[in-house]
């Protein structure tokens, strides 16, 4: 038996019900904080094209020891992304820690990334982690490749490295060996027994006497100004270690030479040279105070949890937000001077004012 129709009374009131109620949510939305403020461009949060948000799982199939304190992991997946030689990861740690780790294995490996970490005892954790629980058999998490240290064509190379900071020179080495390029390598480190790679190097540098090893408890510290000295005009100087050491190359560089750093550790944050101020969430219709001891992102993530980090040390681009008003102290070492006229990395970045403005 067929279901009776609707009486025509009764469709015209549950459609006149629901218009209203569309119409009730529009102005409700169009109220909210959150409605995004049709003059603003894209913003930055959560569009940064500097980080891939797709992880995917490796298998650890080999853990060695390049050198003393030092762990060599070979992850192993199918069909990996590419990369060049200063590329890096993030490695997604067990607990839930993000490190950043550089590649310094055989970019022609189409199905492996071989990286290694030193151990820091008195560092975040990341590298205890790393030599503690990461065995062969275990699955890891990481996302793609980025480079922002690549090797760029050059009439001749001056390449100087400070311990673990060989990690992403080494994939430059045998990239310069294998096109008959004009390089040097100065390479420093606590001693023979702590330098990774060292095997290695010295085979590739055969020729030439290519390559200066300076281990400190037999010759003391490298001398960067010396290296420097002996190069052309054109050289790209490429540089990966302490601060003391990348200090020295930038202070001592001649006119005419291209310099190339690579951090893996923040600069200061420190509370003697900046007060507090105000962070108004422009999007969200929030306003944080930020102390003078606490980062940006710090009170930031109180009021949006949501928003992304990884390196929380100014040199992955993870936090990276557009600012609507206000002077940026930059304290980063990875954005350009185009980046910073309008954005700022909020996990060391401050306000040299009183206020603030983001796009979140």
């Amino acid at each position: 038996m067929p279901l009776p129709l609707p009486r025509p009374r009764t469709v015209l009131f549950v459609t006149g019900a629901a218009l209203l109620a569309r119409r009730a949510l529009r102005r409700r939305i169009r109220r909210s904080p959150l409605w995004p403020l049709p003059a603003l461009e894209t913003p930055v949060s959560g569009h940064s094209q500097r980080r891939s948000t797709t992880t995917r799982r490796l298998l650890v199939t080999e853990r060695s020891s390049p050198a003393e304190g030092v762990v060599q992991l070979r992850l192993e997946g199918p069909d990996l992304p590419t990369w060049q030689p200063g590329a890096h990861l993030d490695l997604l740690l067990p607990s839930g820690l993000v490190r950043q780790y550089s590649l310094c294995g055989d970019p022609a490996d189409a199905d492996t990334y071989t990286i290694a970490t030193r151990l820091v005892e008195d560092g975040r954790g990341g590298s205890r982690e790393v030599h503690e629980r990461l065995r062969e058999g275990d699955e890891v998490e990481v996302r793609a490749p980025r480079n922002r240290f690549p090797l760029v064509e050059a009439p001749a190379y001056l390449f100087v490295a400070g311990g673990i900071g060989i990690t992403p020179i080494l994939p430059m080495l045998r990239a310069a060996a294998a096109a008959g390029a004009d390089w040097r390598l100065l390479y420093g480190g606590r001693s023979r027994t702590t330098m990774p790679f060292l095997d290695e190097i010295e085979k590739l540098g055969t020729e030439g006497g290519r390559v200066t090893v300076v281990p400190a408890d037999e010759a003391g510290h490298p001398d960067a100004a010396a290296a420097l000295r002996d190069t052309s005009e054109g050289t790209a100087v490429y540089c990966c270690g302490p601060e003391p050491l990348m200090d020295a190359v930038a202070a001592a560089l001649p006119p005419g030479r291209d310099l190339h750093l690579e951090r893996f550790a923040g600069t200061s944050t420190s509370a003697a040279d900046s007060g507090p101020f105000d962070v108004e969430l422009r999007r969200s219709g929030r306003t944080v105070t930020v102390a003078a001891d606490r980062s940006v992102l710090a009170a930031v993530r109180e009021a949006l949890p949501h928003v992304s980090y990884s390196c929380e040390q100014g040199f992955c681009g993870t936090c990276q937000q557009r600012v609507l008003e206000g002077e940026i102290d930059h304290r980063d070492e990875l954005l350009t001077d185009a980046e910073r006229e309008n954005s700022m990395l909020i996990c060391v970045s401050r306000c040299r004012g009183e206020r603030l403005v983001l796009d979140l």
